[in-house]
């Protein structure tokens, strides 16, 4: 199987590019028609909090339509998709630095080491941040196979943003709009979990095969 447009992919990216940055201008449309509701700061970081998650699982998406499909471009949206999840993620924690704690960083740390859902949207951000710096080509091949490694840290990096936005919500007793992001991030995750004990016990396997192809010859000697 292939993309829905073979001959034009760099249309598609250009759309997706193009695309992604509709969240951001809906914001300025509705900050300039006075649309952000009674207390606009809080609108744009839940707004920018919700579409980093987005992203996020849109991301984590790329590897399973790859395999599905048996076409390696979708990877190649998954670097703009995780770069993304980065920028909205940025002005999601720039919004909470800037207004709760004017740029404190001293008061920022206190309030991490206070409210649980602050400290598991931290740490996500933090570890999002080695990912966009490495998220290039010269960076791939200076890191060699220590690069899909780093990489990985986007499993625990999901992980972090699914609690940090649940916690907030249940401080709320409002839970019900992140069973969707909960159910997503599970099923891209346990896909993957499922692959690799698929592919481990395929190798064990073809491991007991190969060891007994070479016993009989060994005993005839």
């Amino acid at each position: 199987m292939r993309l829905v447009f073979p001959q034009g992919f760099a249309l598609v990216r250009l759309v997706l590019f193009l695309a992604a940055l509709l969240p951001l201008a809906r914001l300025f449309w509705l900050g300039a028609g006075d649309g952000l509701g009674a207390n606009p700061v809080e609108f744009v970081t839940r707004s920018t909090g919700t579409w980093a998650l987005v992203f996020l699982c849109l991301s984590l998406a790329m590897t399973p339509l790859r395999r599905l499909t048996g076409d390696g471009r979708w990877l190649r949206l998954r670097r703009m998709l995780g770069l993304y999840c980065f920028f909205y993620a940025g002005l999601h924690a720039g919004l909470w630095l800037w207004v709760e704690h004017a740029f404190s960083l001293l008061e920022m740390l206190r309030d991490v080491g206070r409210r649980p859902f602050i400290a598991a949207g931290f740490a996500a951000f933090v570890l999002l941040v080695p990912l966009a710096a490495t998220s290039n080509t010269a960076s791939i091949r200076r890191l060699g196979a220590n690069w899909q490694r780093l990489h990985r840290l986007v499993y625990l990096i999901a992980v972090a943003a699914i609690l940090h936005y649940g916690w907030h919500k249940a401080g709320k007793n409002d839970l019900a709009p992140v069973l969707p992001y909960a159910l997503t991030v599970a099923g891209l995750l346990g896909v993957r979990l499922w692959w690799a004990l698929a592919a481990r016990l395929q190798g064990k396997r073809d491991g007991a095969r190969r060891e007994g192809e070479r016993r009989p010859s060994r005993g005839g000697v």
